[in-house]
C-alpha cells in the first residue's frame, strides 16, 4: 500500500483533525461573556485600582494615588486581622457541621421512605428564604424575654434564660448555629443530586458480597460522591467567608465586635466612615487569603482523592 492510500487510511478511521475556533466563535460566547465582564471583572478591576487611592466620601479633593500606604496601614490595623480571625472560625464552624449534617440528611432522603417528597420539600424551605428574614425568625426565637429558645428552657426548669445574641461567650455560637441551618438546605440538595447519580448495581454488588451499611458507604458511596463533595465544601467556604446579610440582621457585628465579620468591617469603614480606599485595600486582602487557603484546601482533597 502506497503513503498516500495509508495517510487517506488512516484520516477515515481517525476522522478529521479538530480546528482552532474561529472568530466567529466568540460571537456566540459574546452574550454569557458580556454580562462576567461587567458584573464581575469590571468592578473587581476597578476595586483593586480604589485600594491603591485614598478615595472618601464628602471630599472635594481629587482622588489620589498613594500606592500601597492603605495595605501598610492595614498590617498593623489589629481590629481587622481581630475580625479576618472571626471570619475564619464562622467560616469554618459553619461549613464543617453544615456538610455532616446535610450528608446525614441527603443520606436519608435517598431511601425509600414514606412521604419522602414531602420531606425533601420541607428540607429546603430555609434555602427560599431570604437571608434578612431568616435573620428576623431566628432573633425571635433568641428574644430573652419571649423567645421560644428561652421558654423551652424555663418550661424544662433549666433556668431563666439568657441573653443569646448579647452574650460575649454565646453572640458567635449562636450566629454559627443560625447559619448552618439556613446553608444545609443546598448542600443536602447537591449531596443528594450525587447520591442519586450513584449507579445502584454498585450497592448491591456490595450488599451480595456481604458488606454492611459502612463499608457500603465507604468503598461505594463515598468515593463516588467525594467530587460533589469537594465543590460544594468549598463553595460553601467561599460563601460563609463572605456572610454579611445574615449576621448583619442578627448582631450587626456585636456585642463589643465579637461576630464582626471582614465583610462586616469592611462595609463599615466605607459607608460609616467613609474610607472607600482602605475598605477595598480589606477586599483584596480578604480574595487573596480565601484564595491562597481554598487553593490549599482543593489541592489536599485531590491529593487525598488520588492517593485513595
Amino acid at each position: 500500500m502506497t503513503r498516500t492510500a495509508v495517510t487517506r487510511t488512516a484520516g477515515a478511521v481517525t476522522g478529521p483533525a479538530r480546528r482552532a475556533p474561529g472568530p466567529g466563535a466568540w460571537f456566540l460566547v459574546l452574550p454569557a461573556l458580556i454580562p462576567i465582564l461587567v458584573f464581575s471583572v469590571g468592578p473587581l478591576l476597578h476595586g483593586v485600582l480604589l485600594a491603591f487611592t485614598d478615595a472618601q466620601s464628602g471630599r472635594t479633593e481629587p482622588t489620589q494615588w498613594i500606592g500601597a500606604l492603605n495595605f501598610q496601614d492595614l498590617l498593623h490595623d489589629t481590629l481587622f486581622w481581630e475580625s479576618f480571625r472571626i471570619g475564619l472560625l464562622w467560616a469554618l464552624g459553619v461549613t464543617v457541621p453544615q456538610f455532616l449534617l446535610a450528608l446525614g440528611l441527603a443520606l436519608l432522603l435517598s431511601q425509600d421512605l414514606k412521604l419522602r417528597w414531602l420531606a425533601r420539600a420541607l428540607a429546603i424551605i430555609p434555602w427560599a428564604m431570604p437571608e434578612v428574614v431568616v435573620g428576623i425568625m431566628w432573633r425571635l426565637v433568641y428574644n430573652t424575654d419571649a423567645g421560644i429558645l428561652n421558654e423551652t428552657l424555663r418550661d424544662l426548669g433549666l433556668g431563666d434564660g439568657r441573653d443569646w445574641l448579647s452574650g460575649l461567650g454565646t453572640a458567635l455560637p449562636a450566629v454559627i448555629v443560625v447559619g448552618v441551618w439556613a446553608g444545609m438546605p443546598q448542600t443536602t440538595v447537591t449531596l443528594l443530586a450525587g447520591l442519586q447519580n450513584t449507579p445502584r448495581e454498585l450497592h448491591e454488588a456490595a450488599a451480595v458480597d456481604g458488606a454492611g451499611a459502612w463499608r457500603r458507604f465507604r468503598t461505594v458511596t463515598w468515593p463516588a460522591l467525594r467530587p460533589v463533595a469537594l465543590a460544594i465544601t468549598a463553595l460553601n467556604l467561599i460563601w460563609n467567608f463572605n456572610s454579611f446579610a445574615l449576621v448583619y440582621v442578627l448582631t450587626g457585628g456585636g456585642p463589643g465586635g465579637r461576630t464582626r465579620l471582614p465583610m462586616l468591617f469592611a462595609y463599615e469603614e466605607a459607608f460609616r466612615y467613609g474610607q472607600f480606599g482602605y475598605a477595598a485595600a480589606m477586599g483584596c486582602v480578604m480574595v487573596a487569603v480565601i484564595s491562597v487557603l481554598l487553593a490549599v484546601f482543593l489541592v489536599g482533597r485531590l491529593k487525598g482523592g488520588e492517593d485513595a
